[in-house]
């Protein structure tokens, strides 16, 4: 039975989903103001590997992804750029997207923008404050009133009188107190703004996932997921905000993704160690960064570096090569194979992908033992659950980022220059071309009267 580790009980729990072979699904998305960075990718390939495998267990998964398309990073970068935060939000929604194509991340079955859910917000925002669960002040702005919620701090384990307010939660005189945070902000001079009972103004950050999960899930939903950063406070003031007004459970199970580092230290602009997902895809195929995220479990932090890519880029392409070597016929999958029997086993297991990820190197290692056709569809299949290994096997083993079509034509001709000269017994001149081809990062396999190629990391 599938058993999942729930931040809000902070234990690991068997799965019942609220209906019956059904999951519904919430993960915090982008605020999109700048291109998606490898902390983003981290998240978005736990959560797609997450939904993948809930759909291969048979499971109807709704799943829901917001954006964050209204933020004071957005106003601040489309006032830089002069132009509209439509224009700015749609120029960046489209390279996420772009990018999640090439993680093959799965298109999300909704995909609300804050900015259409303002009625909702409003609506949610007039309730709160008819049970006594927020207040308006004089200048426009409506707060939160925290200590009104006496659950409030139970997803982050936090006691309620040793909070501080954290990133986000501004700290206003005018409130009735610090650890109150805003659902309403009055707009300033030159911001946008949407009507409201309190003026002309804009939501907090909080307010929009609570409204966007309730319009695509319900009050009530199965999993609520996002980075481990979010859990304290907008988790938290996601809670108070739909429990507080609905009076029934957000979500039954709460899950989060562990960090990035980079070569051991947190990512962060001022060290000058951040990396867009499109920095990492300059060098390193989309896939080898997808498969490098995935040896690690979900839930731990994980260690970026080039070696570490690379290593990735190696073991990824033992098994397309594994592959490469395709039997003429395939039979069906087969569920009961013992490979994929412990598959199911260990991703069962609150998503243990390292270890799923051993099973492929094992499956590998047995179809070129045995050349069965059924070890080969076993690490086809578990592999495309993971969303790895959907590429052509030739392809990928060629294959190499900013790679141009003089390089690949390059390769082939040398290589069809050594087969003359090894037809002729010239072998200096054979072996003067494969070292020349191996100073180029290409291994070359002779093989039944054939000569394959494939590159190596640097």
């Amino acid at each position: 039975m599938l058993s999942i580790f729930n931040s809000l009980t902070r234990q690991q729990e068997d799965f019942i989903p609220i209906e019956p072979n059904k999951i519904r699904m919430y993960v915090c998305g982008m605020t999109v103001y700048d291109y998606c960075h490898i902390g983003h990718a981290r998240s978005l390939i736990a959560f797609d590997m997450i939904r993948r495998y809930l759909m291969h267990k048979g499971f109807d998964v709704h799943f829901v992804r917001n954006i964050t398309d209204i933020d004071d990073k957005i106003i601040k970068r489309a006032n830089e750029r002069g132009i509209t935060i439509h224009e700015l939000t749609d120029e960046f929604i489209n390279a996420m997207h772009e990018d999640c194509a090439k993680l093959n991340v799965l298109t999300p079955d909704s995909e609300p923008r804050a900015t259409d859910a303002i009625a909702g917000m409003i609506e949610l925002i007039e309730g709160l404050i008819s049970k006594g669960l927020a207040y308006a002040v004089p200048d426009g702005d409506v707060y939160y009133r925290v200590r009104s919620f006496k659950d409030y701090g139970k997803l982050s384990n936090q006691n309620i009188d040793e909070l501080r307010s954290g990133e986000r939660v501004e700290v206003q005189s005018d409130k009735e107190d610090p650890l109150d945070f805003v659902l309403w902000k009055r707009a300033k001079a030159g911001e946008p703004y949407w009507e409201s009972p309190w003026g002309q103004g804009r939501p907090g950050w909080h307010i929009e996932c609570s409204v966007m999960s309730k319009e695509t899930l319900g009050n009530h939903f199965d999993i609520h997921g996002g980075g481990m950063d979010l859990k304290f406070p907008h988790h938290e003031c996601e809670i108070a905000q739909s429990e507080g007004y609905h009076e029934e459970p957000m979500a039954n199970y709460w899950m989060h993704n562990g960090f990035i580092n980079i070569n051991n230290e947190k990512m962060s602009k001022s060290l000058g160690n951040f990396f867009t997902i499109r920095d990492v895809l300059k060098y390193f195929p989309a896939e080898v960064l997808r498969f490098f995220m995935l040896n690690s479990h979900y839930r731990t932090h994980v260690n970026y570096s080039d070696d570490l890519l690379n290593q990735a880029w190696n073991g990824l392409r033992r098994l397309y090569t594994a592959l490469n070597d395709a039997p003429k016929e395939l039979p069906a999958f087969d569920p009961n194979h013992p490979i994929a029997v412990r598959f199911s086993e260990v991703m069962d297991d609150d998503f243990n992908t390292p270890q799923a990820i051993d099973l492929l190197f094992e499956a590998a290692n047995l179809y070129n033992k045995h050349h069965d056709p059924k070890d080969y569809v076993v690490l086809k299949t578990l592999g495309n659950v993971l969303g790895l290994l959907e590429a052509n096997p030739d392809h990928f083993l060629k294959s190499a980022p900013n790679q141009s079509d003089d390089d690949t034509d390059l390769i082939e001709a040398l290589i069809a220059e050594r087969n003359e000269a090894r037809a002729n017994k010239n072998w200096a001149e054979s072996d003067r071309i494969r070292d020349e081809l191996k100073a180029r990062n290409v291994v070359l396999e002779d093989k039944q009267g054939k000569t394959t190629w494939r590159r190596e990391t640097q």
